[in-house]
């Protein structure tokens, strides 16, 4: 994947998180295990592109 590809990646799972947790909030979502797996989903992407941030200087 680019960067660009893993920034829109980002931006999408970010806007997927907060949908989740404003469901949650209004009524219980039926796997709340969700939310944890897309925070660290997100946190794995930024990961990665930091890796190639790095590896392209």
């Amino acid at each position: 994947m680019t960067i660009a590809q893993i920034e829109e990646k980002i931006a999408a799972e970010t806007a997927n998180l907060s949908q989740m947790k404003l469901a949650h909030v209004i009524s219980p979502i039926e796997n709340p295990m969700k939310i944890r797996q897309t925070r660290r989903d997100i946190a794995r992407l930024l990961t990665i592109l930091r890796q190639k941030q790095l590896t392209e200087k």
